[in-house]
Protein backbone atom coordinates (compact mmCIF):
# COMPACT_ATOMS: atom_id res chain seq x y z
CA UNK A 1 0.00 0.00 0.00
CA UNK A 2 1.55 3.33 -0.87
CA UNK A 3 1.63 6.27 2.19
CA UNK A 4 -0.26 8.32 0.88
CA UNK A 5 -3.32 6.10 0.03
CA UNK A 6 -3.02 5.02 3.89
CA UNK A 7 -3.07 8.35 5.15
CA UNK A 8 -5.94 9.37 3.20
CA UNK A 9 -7.77 5.78 4.83
CA UNK A 10 -6.90 6.61 8.17
CA UNK A 11 -8.24 9.50 8.06
CA UNK A 12 -11.22 8.96 6.65
CA UNK A 13 -12.11 6.16 8.31
CA UNK A 14 -10.90 7.22 12.03
CA UNK A 15 -13.35 7.21 14.59
CA UNK A 16 -12.02 7.97 18.07
CA UNK A 17 -15.47 6.74 19.64
CA UNK A 18 -15.48 3.10 18.41
CA UNK A 19 -12.44 2.53 20.27
CA UNK A 20 -9.43 0.38 19.53
CA UNK A 21 -11.08 -3.28 19.32
CA UNK A 22 -10.54 -5.60 16.48
CA UNK A 23 -12.97 -5.56 13.59
CA UNK A 24 -12.61 -1.49 14.09
CA UNK A 25 -11.41 -0.97 10.72
CA UNK A 26 -9.22 2.38 11.05
CA UNK A 27 -7.99 0.62 14.04
CA UNK A 28 -7.61 -2.74 12.12
CA UNK A 29 -5.58 -0.59 9.48
CA UNK A 30 -3.37 0.90 11.98
CA UNK A 31 -2.04 -2.81 13.13
CA UNK A 32 -1.52 -3.35 10.12
CA UNK A 33 1.33 -0.84 9.25
CA UNK A 34 3.86 -3.06 9.60
CA UNK A 35 3.13 -4.97 6.41
CA UNK A 36 0.99 -3.03 4.58
CA UNK A 37 4.08 -0.11 3.75
CA UNK A 38 7.15 -2.06 4.24
CA UNK A 39 7.83 -1.77 0.81
CA UNK A 40 7.66 2.12 1.17
CA UNK A 41 10.13 2.29 3.94
CA UNK A 42 13.94 2.66 3.45
CA UNK A 43 15.65 -0.54 3.97
CA UNK A 44 16.63 -1.86 7.77
CA UNK A 45 13.68 0.79 8.85
CA UNK A 46 10.23 -0.48 10.97
CA UNK A 47 7.36 1.19 10.94
CA UNK A 48 4.01 0.66 13.14
CA UNK A 49 0.53 1.85 13.52
CA UNK A 50 -0.37 3.32 16.84
CA UNK A 51 -4.45 3.67 17.35
CA UNK A 52 -4.57 3.60 21.84
CA UNK A 53 -4.43 1.04 24.49
CA UNK A 54 -7.93 0.89 26.01
CA UNK A 55 -9.47 4.23 24.79
CA UNK A 56 -8.50 5.05 21.28
CA UNK A 57 -5.93 8.20 20.81
CA UNK A 58 -7.19 11.45 20.03
CA UNK A 59 -4.19 11.51 17.23
CA UNK A 60 -3.21 8.27 15.52
CA UNK A 61 0.06 8.00 14.43
CA UNK A 62 2.37 5.88 12.02
CA UNK A 63 5.70 5.47 13.65
CA UNK A 64 8.92 4.84 11.51
CA UNK A 65 11.69 3.54 13.22
CA UNK A 66 15.55 2.76 12.80
CA UNK A 67 16.44 0.01 15.48
CA UNK A 68 19.67 1.17 15.42
CA UNK A 69 18.26 4.45 17.00
CA UNK A 70 15.52 3.21 18.77
CA UNK A 71 12.35 0.31 18.42
CA UNK A 72 10.64 1.83 20.92
CA UNK A 73 8.24 4.83 20.92
CA UNK A 74 8.74 5.78 24.63
CA UNK A 75 12.44 7.13 24.27
CA UNK A 76 14.77 7.89 21.92
CA UNK A 77 14.30 9.28 18.51
CA UNK A 78 11.85 8.17 15.93
CA UNK A 79 9.96 9.56 13.04
CA UNK A 80 6.14 9.30 12.78
CA UNK A 81 2.95 10.71 11.00
CA UNK A 82 0.80 12.21 13.92
CA UNK A 83 -2.80 13.23 12.40
CA UNK A 84 -4.21 16.39 14.05
CA UNK A 85 -7.34 15.26 15.97
CA UNK A 86 -9.79 17.04 13.78
CA UNK A 87 -7.98 14.34 10.90
CA UNK A 88 -7.81 17.39 8.81
CA UNK A 89 -4.28 17.17 8.47
CA UNK A 90 -1.13 15.25 9.29
CA UNK A 91 2.42 15.64 10.15
CA UNK A 92 5.71 14.45 9.70
CA UNK A 93 7.78 15.04 12.47
CA UNK A 94 11.54 13.90 13.87
CA UNK A 95 9.95 12.71 17.84
CA UNK A 96 11.53 12.44 20.70
CA UNK A 97 10.46 9.53 22.72
CA UNK A 98 7.52 11.17 25.58
CA UNK A 99 6.32 8.04 27.76
CA UNK A 100 9.33 7.39 30.09
CA UNK A 101 10.34 11.54 30.31
CA UNK A 102 6.66 11.30 31.74
CA UNK A 103 7.96 9.67 34.77
CA UNK A 104 10.19 12.12 35.72
CA UNK A 105 8.93 15.13 34.38
CA UNK A 106 4.79 14.58 34.42
CA UNK A 107 2.43 14.82 31.97
CA UNK A 108 2.10 19.02 32.06
CA UNK A 109 3.73 21.95 30.97
CA UNK A 110 7.45 21.13 32.47
CA UNK A 111 7.30 18.02 30.56
CA UNK A 112 6.54 20.08 27.61
CA UNK A 113 9.16 22.93 29.02
CA UNK A 114 11.65 19.73 28.39
CA UNK A 115 11.00 18.78 25.65
CA UNK A 116 10.63 22.05 23.90
CA UNK A 117 14.11 23.16 25.60
CA UNK A 118 16.10 19.26 24.38
CA UNK A 119 14.16 20.17 20.61
CA UNK A 120 15.64 23.54 20.38
CA UNK A 121 19.45 22.02 21.15
CA UNK A 122 19.18 19.29 18.76
CA UNK A 123 18.02 21.33 16.03
CA UNK A 124 20.72 23.34 16.64
CA UNK A 125 23.34 20.73 16.47
CA UNK A 126 21.92 20.10 12.92
CA UNK A 127 23.43 21.09 9.49
CA UNK A 128 21.15 24.79 9.08
CA UNK A 129 20.79 23.93 5.07
CA UNK A 130 19.25 20.31 5.48
CA UNK A 131 16.88 21.79 8.31
CA UNK A 132 15.90 24.88 5.89
CA UNK A 133 13.08 23.70 4.99
CA UNK A 134 11.19 21.65 7.85
CA UNK A 135 10.90 24.17 10.53
CA UNK A 136 7.04 23.61 10.95
CA UNK A 137 6.10 23.38 15.04
CA UNK A 138 3.07 20.64 14.77
CA UNK A 139 -0.13 21.72 15.65
CA UNK A 140 -2.31 18.78 16.66
CA UNK A 141 -5.43 20.77 17.38
CA UNK A 142 -6.18 18.73 20.88
CA UNK A 143 -5.58 20.03 24.63
CA UNK A 144 -4.86 16.48 25.88
CA UNK A 145 -1.66 16.22 27.74
CA UNK A 146 -0.28 13.53 24.82
CA UNK A 147 -0.61 15.29 21.68
CA UNK A 148 0.63 18.13 23.46
CA UNK A 149 3.71 16.73 24.35
CA UNK A 150 4.13 15.61 20.16
CA UNK A 151 3.94 19.05 19.71
CA UNK A 152 6.80 19.87 22.20
CA UNK A 153 8.86 17.05 21.34
CA UNK A 154 8.94 17.93 17.91
CA UNK A 155 12.43 18.26 16.32
CA UNK A 156 11.58 19.13 13.19
CA UNK A 157 8.76 18.47 11.21
CA UNK A 158 6.33 19.56 7.79
CA UNK A 159 2.77 19.10 7.83
CA UNK A 160 0.30 18.08 5.10
CA UNK A 161 -3.22 19.03 4.45
CA UNK A 162 -4.89 15.86 3.93
CA UNK A 163 -7.48 17.35 1.24
CA UNK A 164 -3.81 18.50 -0.41
CA UNK A 165 -1.50 15.87 -0.30
CA UNK A 166 1.44 15.38 -2.18
CA UNK A 167 2.10 12.70 -4.66
CA UNK A 168 3.47 9.48 -3.06
CA UNK A 169 6.72 10.24 -4.62
CA UNK A 170 6.61 13.09 -3.07
CA UNK A 171 5.96 11.65 -0.03
CA UNK A 172 8.32 9.02 -0.22
CA UNK A 173 11.22 11.50 -0.71
CA UNK A 174 10.20 13.83 2.43
CA UNK A 175 10.27 10.30 4.20
CA UNK A 176 13.96 9.05 3.07
CA UNK A 177 14.87 13.29 3.24
CA UNK A 178 13.96 13.04 7.13
CA UNK A 179 15.77 9.66 8.17
CA UNK A 180 18.88 11.61 7.14
CA UNK A 181 18.01 14.30 9.60
CA UNK A 182 16.93 11.35 12.12
CA UNK A 183 20.22 9.96 11.39
CA UNK A 184 22.31 12.64 11.84
CA UNK A 185 20.13 13.86 15.25
CA UNK A 186 20.73 10.71 16.93
CA UNK A 187 24.35 11.60 16.80
CA UNK A 188 23.84 15.28 18.14
CA UNK A 189 21.75 13.73 21.35
CA UNK A 190 24.68 11.87 22.40
CA UNK A 191 26.36 15.25 23.34
CA UNK A 192 23.16 16.74 24.77
CA UNK A 193 22.92 16.39 28.20
CA UNK A 194 19.50 18.68 29.99
CA UNK A 195 19.15 19.23 33.74
CA UNK A 196 16.97 21.31 35.68
CA UNK A 197 18.31 24.31 37.14
CA UNK A 198 16.37 27.10 39.37
CA UNK A 199 16.27 29.10 36.54
CA UNK A 200 14.78 26.30 33.87
CA UNK A 201 16.35 23.98 31.92
CA UNK A 202 20.15 24.15 30.86
CA UNK A 203 22.45 22.02 28.67
CA UNK A 204 25.93 21.42 27.66
CA UNK A 205 25.75 20.99 24.63
CA UNK A 206 27.70 23.50 22.08
CA UNK A 207 26.22 23.49 18.16
CA UNK A 208 28.18 22.94 15.88
CA UNK A 209 28.59 25.48 13.33
CA UNK A 210 28.05 23.98 9.55
CA UNK A 211 28.53 26.32 6.61
CA UNK A 212 26.90 26.03 3.13
CA UNK A 213 28.60 26.16 0.04
CA UNK A 214 28.33 28.66 -2.72
CA UNK A 215 27.77 26.78 -6.42
CA UNK A 216 25.04 26.55 -8.81
CA UNK A 217 21.63 27.25 -7.99
CA UNK A 218 20.15 24.15 -6.38
CA UNK A 219 23.53 22.75 -6.42
CA UNK A 220 25.12 22.56 -3.13
CA UNK A 221 27.71 19.83 -2.90
CA UNK A 222 28.24 18.69 0.63
CA UNK A 223 31.68 20.39 2.08
CA UNK A 224 34.22 18.64 0.39
CA UNK A 225 36.88 18.14 3.58
CA UNK A 226 36.61 14.17 5.35
CA UNK A 227 33.41 13.77 7.18
CA UNK A 228 31.40 11.14 9.28
CA UNK A 229 28.04 9.92 7.96
CA UNK A 230 25.98 7.89 11.05
CA UNK A 231 23.87 5.34 8.91
CA UNK A 232 21.92 2.78 10.99
CA UNK A 233 24.85 1.13 13.21
CA UNK A 234 27.18 1.58 11.47
CA UNK A 235 29.84 4.28 10.90
CA UNK A 236 31.25 5.25 7.66
CA UNK A 237 34.16 7.55 6.85
CA UNK A 238 33.07 9.62 3.35
CA UNK A 239 36.45 11.16 2.02
CA UNK A 240 36.73 13.92 0.43
CA UNK A 241 37.49 12.77 -3.07
CA UNK A 242 34.02 11.59 -3.13
CA UNK A 243 32.25 15.17 -2.72
CA UNK A 244 35.39 17.18 -4.89
CA UNK A 245 33.90 14.10 -7.68
CA UNK A 246 29.97 15.89 -7.61
CA UNK A 247 31.36 19.27 -7.11
CA UNK A 248 33.60 19.19 -10.20
CA UNK A 249 30.89 17.52 -12.57
CA UNK A 250 28.19 19.60 -11.97
CA UNK A 251 29.69 22.83 -13.45
CA UNK A 252 30.92 20.27 -16.49
CA UNK A 253 27.50 19.14 -17.26
CA UNK A 254 26.00 22.04 -16.82
CA UNK A 255 28.03 23.37 -19.71
CA UNK A 256 26.53 20.90 -21.75
CA UNK A 257 23.25 21.66 -21.37
CA UNK A 258 22.12 19.53 -17.98
CA UNK A 259 20.70 21.39 -14.66
CA UNK A 260 22.74 19.79 -11.74
CA UNK A 261 20.69 19.71 -8.59
CA UNK A 262 21.55 18.19 -5.35
CA UNK A 263 19.78 20.29 -3.34
CA UNK A 264 16.92 18.48 -1.02
CA UNK A 265 17.62 15.33 -2.88
CA UNK A 266 18.81 12.97 -0.23
CA UNK A 267 19.74 10.17 -0.29
CA UNK A 268 20.51 10.62 -3.75
CA UNK A 269 24.10 11.96 -4.76
CA UNK A 270 23.17 14.02 -7.59
CA UNK A 271 20.30 14.84 -10.13
CA UNK A 272 20.22 15.66 -13.76
CA UNK A 273 17.91 17.37 -15.44
CA UNK A 274 17.78 18.49 -19.67
CA UNK A 275 14.16 19.50 -20.99
CA UNK A 276 11.87 17.00 -18.78
CA UNK A 277 14.22 14.40 -18.64
CA UNK A 278 15.83 13.31 -15.27
CA UNK A 279 18.75 11.26 -14.62
CA UNK A 280 19.78 9.63 -11.34
CA UNK A 281 23.09 10.16 -10.15
CA UNK A 282 25.41 8.05 -7.68
CA UNK A 283 29.19 9.27 -7.09
CA UNK A 284 31.68 6.53 -5.81
CA UNK A 285 35.00 6.97 -4.87
CA UNK A 286 37.39 4.16 -6.73
CA UNK A 287 39.95 3.03 -4.01
CA UNK A 288 43.19 1.52 -4.71
CA UNK A 289 42.12 1.33 -8.25
CA UNK A 290 40.07 -1.60 -7.58
CA UNK A 291 36.34 -0.80 -9.43
CA UNK A 292 34.65 -3.64 -8.35
CA UNK A 293 33.29 -2.27 -4.72
CA UNK A 294 32.22 0.41 -5.90
CA UNK A 295 30.57 -0.51 -9.03
CA UNK A 296 28.65 -2.94 -6.91
CA UNK A 297 27.62 -0.18 -4.42
CA UNK A 298 26.59 2.39 -7.15
CA UNK A 299 24.14 -0.86 -8.80
CA UNK A 300 22.28 -1.67 -5.59
CA UNK A 301 21.65 2.00 -4.96
CA UNK A 302 20.91 3.57 -8.18
CA UNK A 303 18.09 0.47 -8.42
CA UNK A 304 17.28 0.64 -5.12
CA UNK A 305 16.57 4.46 -5.12
CA UNK A 306 15.20 4.26 -8.51
CA UNK A 307 12.54 2.10 -6.96
CA UNK A 308 12.02 3.30 -3.68
CA UNK A 309 11.92 6.88 -4.86
CA UNK A 310 10.30 6.66 -8.64
CA UNK A 311 8.03 4.31 -8.04
CA UNK A 312 5.08 6.73 -8.70
CA UNK A 313 6.73 8.65 -11.36
CA UNK A 314 8.20 8.42 -14.76
CA UNK A 315 11.76 5.84 -13.96
CA UNK A 316 14.69 8.56 -14.49
CA UNK A 317 18.06 7.36 -16.26
CA UNK A 318 20.62 5.70 -14.35
CA UNK A 319 24.26 7.26 -14.25
CA UNK A 320 27.15 5.96 -11.88
CA UNK A 321 29.91 8.73 -11.30
CA UNK A 322 33.61 7.43 -10.90
CA UNK A 323 36.75 8.74 -10.16
CA UNK A 324 38.51 6.84 -12.46
CA UNK A 325 37.85 4.41 -15.44
CA UNK A 326 36.38 1.04 -14.33
CA UNK A 327 37.22 -0.72 -17.46
CA UNK A 328 35.71 -3.92 -17.49
CA UNK A 329 32.92 -3.01 -15.63
CA UNK A 330 31.64 -0.25 -18.73
CA UNK A 331 29.69 -3.25 -20.36
CA UNK A 332 28.68 -5.08 -17.34
CA UNK A 333 27.00 -1.73 -15.96
CA UNK A 334 25.44 -1.11 -19.99
CA UNK A 335 23.88 -4.39 -19.75
CA UNK A 336 22.10 -3.21 -16.72
CA UNK A 337 20.93 -0.02 -18.08
CA UNK A 338 23.32 2.34 -16.40
CA UNK A 339 25.55 4.52 -17.70
CA UNK A 340 29.09 5.53 -16.47
CA UNK A 341 31.13 8.84 -16.79
CA UNK A 342 34.48 8.60 -15.09
CA UNK A 343 36.91 11.57 -14.37
CA UNK A 344 40.19 11.47 -16.25
CA UNK A 345 43.60 13.43 -16.27
CA UNK A 346 42.26 15.45 -19.38
CA UNK A 347 38.73 15.77 -18.37
CA UNK A 348 35.51 13.21 -18.54
CA UNK A 349 35.11 10.19 -20.52
CA UNK A 350 31.88 8.04 -20.36
CA UNK A 351 30.27 5.05 -21.59
CA UNK A 352 28.47 4.70 -25.51
CA UNK A 353 25.43 5.49 -23.55
CA UNK A 354 26.57 8.37 -21.56
CA UNK A 355 27.88 9.27 -25.13
CA UNK A 356 24.93 9.31 -26.89
CA UNK A 357 23.31 11.74 -23.84
CA UNK A 358 25.82 13.82 -24.90
CA UNK A 359 27.06 13.76 -21.17
CA UNK A 360 30.27 12.92 -22.59
CA UNK A 361 32.34 13.50 -25.97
Amino acid sequence: MDIRDLLEEIAATYKQHLGTGGGVYAQDLLRQVPSLVAQAVPGGFEARGYGGKGGAAHTPWIGVFDPGITKDPKEGLYLAYIFAADLKSVTLTLQQGVTKLAGSYGDGQKLRDYLSFRAEKLLGGLPAELVADWSVSPAFNCKVDRPRAYEAGSVVARRYELSALPTEAELREDLWYLVEILQLAADVEKGVSVEQAPEGFVANYVPTKHTGHKGLEGFKPKDGSDYIAHIAERTIAKSRSHEVLIEQFGPYVEARGFVPITKKQHPKDLVLRQDGVEWLVEAKTIKKHSAASAVREAVGQLFEYSHFLYEQTSKPHLLALFTEDIKAFVPYLEGLGIASVWSTPEGWAGSPSAASWGLVD
